[in-house]
């Protein structure tokens, strides 16, 4: 590492052991002499730092003594830290009151031995600073002009500043990519339309920070994109190129609750599950792998796990070889931007205001600088970012760099980042950068998460003396918001507060954060952070190197009797260890200030956790942790606490942890140590608070011991009384004292509350922040108090929920975008509460009594609402007169549901820009007038709507509509479509008098899936079902009166079929031969009665999953299903005539799951020679078959000896 990648860390540490100095020499403790002599050596030798940056005395003599002094600075942060642990064990002590008589300063130990050595380990530190201190002119070093002044000497870089203003825009802002993404999406949907069983491959190509994974994402979120396929899946490979491990990734990213399967041939087996019946588009981003069998490996398994023939895969990549590897599609070989497409971006980044005028100077100088760029968008946004906390001077500065020297490509690209790098200042926050290459590439860090791993390394000390008010985190806050602000952060999520929670580095930031914090030798005595090693190499770890480890993150199984070779770290780590329990050793960590010990195996915490008193963040997210050790109420250094939501573990005494910023919820108890006065002193909290079982409080003055109204970072706070009670409290007196102080809060929800009437505080004092009011299960609350005060100026969001006494509530709100009132006695509330709602944009109203129309106010003149919910109101007649609705001119949804008078729905309702419209269980509807068309129109759904004669008119125009679902609307007459290219489902149940009503099936060119179910008038199925060659799921269910099917040859791309309960039906098409390679599931059976033979059918011996429906003369199964070995499901249903399953049944060894039910005569299994053939089968359930069950009793049950072995039953 070159001397200048040192000196960051080494000021860092120097600046926060100098300032822990100083804080110390207040207390006056027997050794300031040796610690005013600790601080003045470090500022000497700080300030000779800055001369390090000379180039004329660098070299490795100087790289050494940089080493040195970061080595002893930790050991002087050690000793400081060991101090601070010995206040902090004093003051539990005192707390606990073990101490005898009087307070002997240091009770259990002896205090003038501990000032001693405390003394000699200073001492020391301080004669090593010497021997450098003698050493630094023989190198070079000389000390600064500038006389040290602890950090006050730094340009803390605009901290104050607001850094991410502009940064949400960054996705959207794509710079002369426009054209090629374009033509990316042209080809991802257009290619292969013709081919069989083929996954089609794309790959786009470049050199790193040309933006190939901000073009993919422009794809992805593509609408078209979005239209074409059911499913997108986005992986980061990055290396190494793990076959498993991509497949996981993929089922993880389906399926978050199963990413945790381990065997590739579970994995496999769940993607087909998951992927059944779907296309998919399929990003592999940032792929590095050139071994051409790993890559088939990869695509073996997604051939076999669904349907391809319209799916594909996007891959980016730096590497030529790779793309040669992969594609079947054309290249997208990226390439560089123009000089102008550079200055475009460097001034977006350098000036946010658009309307900003530039000089002269600055246009000259800045269109030489976009030159400089090489065509790379991640140069011209770093660089951007540079110049905007820069004069002309400094833009001059940047052309003058000798980075410019270095030859066009990535190790350009570095140095551009690392121009940037260097101007981060202070120092910590460059080592905060440096930390980050702990995690992954492409990991998503969550943002406080990364602030108490800073925090914990001593990273965010509050300097200079101007500052130390600020809380830690808020300068982590700081600290991250920069990071983000110059571009070393990127691709941030945002909870529904639109505050960031997570984001990801660019791989070449990543790269650069591994290069200024890796050590230049592989020394592993310069080693302090180490993550995801395995147990061998973590046993072997020398114990010199071990004390030296600061940050260790481990998913190993079983920590053994290790930890207490790493008495030095700050970072413990431990999510998703296979680990049962915390070894006792775990106390001696007496420096630990960061722990997690989420997603384990853990039942118990030891009681020796207790002892660390330095611990500032404790994450416990164990759904298996039986109880808390009542010593957690000892880290009174603890700041943050993440506990998992569980009554019964709730841990005592939390009231002593006056330092907490989060706890994310506080179960009220009548036991010592769980009553409400706990939250008491908690004034530092932060964030969201949730207060449960508040039945326990008695009164007003009881509730009061919280101390709510002192709590002033509160943002969201939740009460919740429990929801079935034996009496009802004085639930109005408790929520009276329980006043919350208004400054900060944003969220406020009450639940189960009893009470008449609200709490007087509620409308008395001005809430300026408060944007969401939830009031639910409120059933005695009658009325709302209306003073007149405009005390909720920035609601956006209020839900009424179940108060069914409610006759008011308040009736101004200016701000409001989310209205929910559901289950109210009567419409009065929503009247008062419906005055000009112009701002909203979501309205859902829910079972109102006595409501026959909504009020003018909530609809007139709102050119905002996008989403109308109306649902089980019984008296709506009108949901309002055709102007009032007219006025609503950009819905995107409406759900209307349950209101059975309704007979029509309002001219108007219908707008240009709808994209779902859905109506169920309007027993009385006949009319859905369309007086324009809908062109925006995606999914249609009609159910329960027995009075509808007709559909809205001109669907066959509807070029966007995907999704047509018909169900029970037995007056439907006129045909639905003739001619639909852009469908894609169609579902038509229950509309048993209308044999008219099916439509021809020719020009349904993409027609996916289609489902006839519970018609009773239909007599044959729709023409034109041949041609659906893109086909995937058909079901023909429930049609007594249909006698025959068309052939189904040409449906070549099956997954899924069933052809079943059809009474009348007397013969299968061509012998029902499916020529699908792709089928998985069948369903089949139950046909006219007079059959004597199951009719013939052939499918894929690839089916896993098979469901048969019997009928009463039937009296054998189907042979042809012994040679389907694949099979992994079987289910037999309604064979009365059969006694006992065939003993081919040995044959399906592929069988899981077997399943029988409704066969009232059989009283057998095949034999127990047939079923031990099974070997998979885990699973089987026995459904009202008297006879059979009676065998497979586990006491005397002839048949039980062939089952008794199977994990899985239910016989019932």
């Amino acid at each position: 590492m070159a001397a200048e990648f040192l000196t960051f860390g080494a000021e860092g540490i120097l600046t926060r052991v100098a300032s822990l100095a100083e804080q110390e020499l207040s207390l006056l403790w027997g050794f300031k002499g040796e610690l005013t002599s600790l601080r003045g050596s470090l500022s000497k030798l700080q300030a000779m730092l800055r001369d390090v940056q000379n180039p004329q005395v660098r070299g490795e003599r100087v790289e050494m003594w940089v080493k040195d002094l970061e080595d002893i600075a930790h050991e002087a942060d050690d000793v400081l830290d060991e101090y601070e642990y010995e206040l902090l064990r004093r003051k539990v002590e005192i707390q606990n009151q073990i101490k005898k008589k009087g307070l002997n300063f240091f009770s259990r130990h002896n205090p003038i031995a501990f000032r001693l050595k405390m003394a000699h380990k200073i001492q020391n530190i301080n004669a090593s600073l010497a021997k450098l201190n003698n050493e630094a002119a023989s190198i070079g070093l000389v000390l600064a002009r500038s006389t040290f002044v602890n950090a006050s000497s730094h340009d803390i870089g605009g901290l104050d500043r607001e850094t991410v203003s502009n940064f949400d825009q960054d996705e959207k802002y794509i710079v002369g990519r426009e054209e090629v993404a374009s033509e990316i999406v042209t080809t991802l949907i257009n290619s292969g339309k013709n081919q069989e069983n083929c996954l089609s491959v794309m790959a786009i190509v470049g050199i790193g920070g040309l933006g190939k994974t901000t073009l993919a994402k422009s794809v992805y979120n593509n609408p078209e994109i979005g239209r074409h396929f059911d499913q997108k899946i986005w992986v980061c490979v990055s290396t190494p190129f793990e076959v498993k491990t991509i497949l996981s990734a993929i089922l993880e990213y389906l399926k978050p609750e199963k990413g945790e399967i381990k065997r590739k041939a579970a994995i496999c087996e769940k993607l087909q599950e998951d992927l059944k019946g779907k296309t998919y588009l399929l990003v592999l981003d940032d792929v590095w792998n050139e071994d051409p069998n790993k890559w088939d490996d990869l695509m073996s398994c997604l051939l076999n796990a669904t349907s391809t023939k319209a799916s594909k895969i996007l891959v980016t990549t730096r590497n030529v070889s790779v793309s040669s590897i992969v594609q079947t599609l054309p290249t997208c070989d990226l390439g560089k931007l123009s000089e102008d497409q550079c200055w475009a971006i460097l001034k977006y980044k350098a000036f946010p205001d658009a309307s900003a005028v530039l000089s002269e100077d600055q246009e000259r100088i800045g269109r030489e600088i976009a030159k400089k760029c090489a065509g790379v968008p991640l140069v011209a946004k770093v660089l951007g970012n540079l110049m905007r906390s820069k004069d002309t001077d400094g833009w001059r500065s940047i052309i003058e760099s000798r980075i410019w020297d270095l030859p066009d490509g990535e190790k350009r690209i570095l140095s551009v980042l690392k121009l940037s790098f260097d101007e981060l200042k202070p120092p910590s926050l460059k080592q905060c950068f440096a930390y980050c290459s702990m995690f992954a590439k492409d990991f998503k860090i969550e943002k406080d998460d990364l602030i108490q791993l800073w925090m914990a390394q001593g990273l965010l000390y509050p300097s200079p003396p101007n500052r130390r008010n600020l809380e830690m985190e808020d300068i982590g806050n700081e600290y991250f918001n920069i990071l983000l602000n110059n571009s070393f952060f990127q691709d941030v999520i945002k909870d529904d507060d639109g505050s960031i929670t997570s984001c990801k580095m660019h791989d070449l930031v990543h790269d650069l954060a591994e290069h200024v914090s890796k050590p230049k030798s592989n020394d592993s005595n310069e080693t302090r952070h180490m993550t995801h090693i395995p147990t061998s190499v973590l046993q072997g770890v020398p114990e010199r190197s071990a004390h030296k480890l600061r940050s260790l993150f481990l998913n190993i199984e079983g920590l053994g009797d290790i930890l207490p070779n790493f008495r030095g770290l700050r970072v413990l780590n431990l999510y998703k260890a296979d680990i049962e329990e915390l070894p006792i050793s775990i106390g001696k960590l007496k420096h630990l200030r960061y722990l997690d010990v989420s997603f384990t195996k853990i039942k118990a915490l030891p009681k020796s956790i207790g002892k660390l008193y330095s611990l500032q963040t404790l994450r416990m997210y164990c759904f298996r942790l039986k109880e808390y050790p009542k010593e957690l109420q000892n880290l009174i250094n603890l700041r943050h606490i993440y506990l998992d939501w569980d009554c019964m573990k709730f841990p005592a005494g939390v009231g002593r942890l006056t330092n907490l910023q989060t706890l994310n919820f506080f179960m009220v108890g009548k036991e010592a140590g769980r009553g409400i006065e706990e939250l008491a002193g908690l004034n530092r909290l932060k964030g969201r608070l949730s207060i449960y079982n508040l039945e326990h409080l008695r009164d007003r003055e009881e509730a009061k011991k919280a101390k709510l109204l002192e709590k002033t970072n509160i943002r969201q706070l939740d009460f919740e009384w429990a929801e079935e009670r034996s009496s009802i409290t004085n639930d109005e007196e408790v929520l009276e004292g329980l006043q919350p102080h208004p400054s900060k809060l944003e969220f406020l929800r009450f639940s189960n509350f009893m009470g008449d009437k609200c709490p007087s505080w509620i409308m008395s004092c001005s809430f300026l922040a408060l944007k969401s009011l939830t009031i639910s299960e409120a059933r005695n609350l009658t009325e709302w108090p209306e003073n007149g005060i405009l005390v909720f100026p920035c609601l956006e969001k209020l839900c009424l929920l179940n108060c069914d006494k409610l006759r008011s509530a308040p009736s101004h709100f200016p701000s409001l975008k989310k209205l929910v009132i559901d289950s109210m006695g009567s419409g009065k509330p929503i009247t008062n509460i419906s005055n000009k709602l112009t701002t909203l944009t979501s309205l859902t109203i829910k079972s109102i009594r006595g409501l026959a129309s909504l009020p003018e106010g909530m609809l007139k003149d709102n050119k905002n609402l996008a989403y109308l919910e109306i649902k089980d109101c019984q008296e709506l007649t009108c949901i309002a007169p055709p102007d009032i609705v007219g006025s609503c001119a950009f819905l995107e949804s409406v759900h209307i549901s349950k209101c059975p008078i309704l007979a029509y729905l309002p001219d108007g309702l219908l707008t240009t820009s709808l994209k779902n419209l859905i109506v169920q269980d309007c027993n009385s509807l006949e009319l859905i007038p369309v007086t324009q068309a809908l062109p925006s129109l995606c999914k249609l759904e009609l159910t329960g709507c027995p009075e509808l004669s007709s559909l809205p008119s001109g669907l066959d125009y509807y070029t966007s509509l995907q999704d047509l679902a018909i169900s029970n609307c037995d007056m439907l007459t006129s045909a639905l479509i003739h001619n639909c290219s852009s469908l894609r489902i169609l579902s038509i149940f229950g509309c048993s008098r209308s044999p008219e009503f099916v439509p021809s099936l020719l020009g349904f060119t993409c027609l996916r899936e289609l489902r006839i179910k519970d018609s009773d008038g239909l007599t044959s199925l729709p023409t034109g079902l041949e041609s659906c060659s893109s086909l995937e799921v058909l079901t023909i269910s429930k049609l007594p009166n249909v006698e025959s099917i068309s052939s189904l040859d040409n449906l070549t791309n099956l997954h899924e079929l069933g052809i079943f309960c059809c009474d009348g039906l007397k013969s299968l098409p061509s012998g029902l031969t499916i020529t699908s390679s792709h089928l998985k599931t069948l369903e089949i059976g139950g046909f006219w009665k007079e059959l004597d033979l199951f009719p013939a059918f052939q499918v894929t011996s690839e089916l896993k999953r098979l469901m048969l429906w019997g009928w009463p003369k039937l009296k054998s199964l189907p042979e042809q299903i012994q040679h389907f070995t694949s099979l992994k499901y079987l289910k037999v249903e309604s064979f009365d005539e059969i006694e006992a399953l065939p003993e081919w049944l040995r044959n399906l060894t592929s069988l899981v799951h077997l399943q029988i039910r409704h066969c009232k005569n059989m009283m057998y299994l095949p034999t127990l020679e047939a079923m031990q053939c099974l070997t998979k089968l885990k699973c089987i359930k026995i459904y009202d078959c008297s006879l059979l069950k009676e065998r497979c009793n586990k006491e005397s049950g002839s048949e039980w000896p062939k089952i008794s072995h199977i994990r899985k039953m239910a016989i019932v």
